[in-house]
């Protein structure tokens, strides 16, 4: 699954640059993730990463976006080139 920032976020600013796929960035009122460029971290760390950072928790799955395992790699090798 992809994550998705809920409305508890806080703007921090935290978890962008944590994002190896570069895939939060500011939205309208919180920062928003795009599915199609969330691994999860797959590929690159064994967790997500915006997930460890923020302060309040509020980076959950998006259950609008479920993938396994397999295909967050493959999404990984598809945004990387690998």
């Amino acid at each position: 699954m992809a994550l998705i920032i809920t409305d508890e976020c806080i703007n921090c600013d935290v978890c962008e640059p944590e994002c190896p796929n570069e895939a939060i960035s500011p939205g309208d009122d919180i920062y928003v993730i795009d599915p199609g460029k969330c691994t999860e971290c797959v590929g690159h760390y064994d967790e997500p990463q915006c997930q460890l950072v923020c302060p309040v928790d509020c980076i959950p799955l998006d259950p609008d976006h479920k993938e396994t395992k397999d295909q967050l790699q493959e999404k990984y090798h598809q945004l990387t080139g690998q």
